[in-house]
């Protein structure tokens, strides 16, 4: 009787080891992630507006179709990215994810409280290099460490009601990402 008590458990457990190694590992050995499914439709170091949300047609699964979404798909092996975002007149979020979709860091336009969501990324090395100047505050210029060299930049506009969809589309159309080279000056604020 105990002989088949411990055969039990011991399958229980072995179950249990094999499906949290097998949970941990699929993202890693997953051939269809949101960066591989992204790739034939976007451009390197550009905005690109994703199509409409359609339950059988969305590049990205689990997209909202209140929301228009745009993609930068970076890689800072050139230096580091300028990336602008108009706010929309609802709500505006723009969220970084690494090469292998780990989420690093995300804003939105309340946190950002502008107009225009403006922030540098960068890596670690990257930032280390940069001048420090005594008149530009944290306030002023908000520089993000990647993590990783290449990555996703997923930018969302809310159309509260479907008639604003163009208008929140129109915004993230203004959306810029644009690789600044190593040697090119940092960016002055104006006052």
């Amino acid at each position: 009787m105990i002989r088949w008590l411990f055969a039990i458990l011991g399958g229980i457990l072995l179950g249990g080891v094999v499906h949290l190694v097998s949970v941990l590992a699929l993202p890693r050995i997953a051939s269809q992630d949101a960066y591989s499914r992204l790739d034939p439709i976007t451009q390197l170091n550009a905005v690109t507006q994703l199509p409409a949300a359609e339950p059988n047609t969305a590049p990205i699964p689990f997209m909202d179709p209140a929301f228009a979404v745009a993609v930068c798909k970076y890689d800072l092996s050139g230096g580091s990215l300028k990336l602008r975002v108009p706010v929309s007149q609802a709500y505006t979020s723009v969220s970084f994810y690494t090469r292998g979709e780990i989420a690093y860091y995300a804003i939105n336009d309340r946190s950002a409280g502008r107009k225009v969501i403006e922030l540098d990324l960068m890596t670690e090395a990257q930032h280390a290099a940069v001048p420090e100047d005594e008149d530009i505050t944290s306030a002023d210029r908000l520089i993000i460490d990647s993590p990783t060299d290449t990555g996703l930049i997923v930018m969302k506009a809310l159309a509260a009601e479907p008639s604003l969809m163009a208008q929140a589309r129109a915004s993230l159309q203004a959306s810029s990402c644009k690789v600044q080279p190593p040697d090119a000056p940092a960016p002055q604020v104006k006052r």
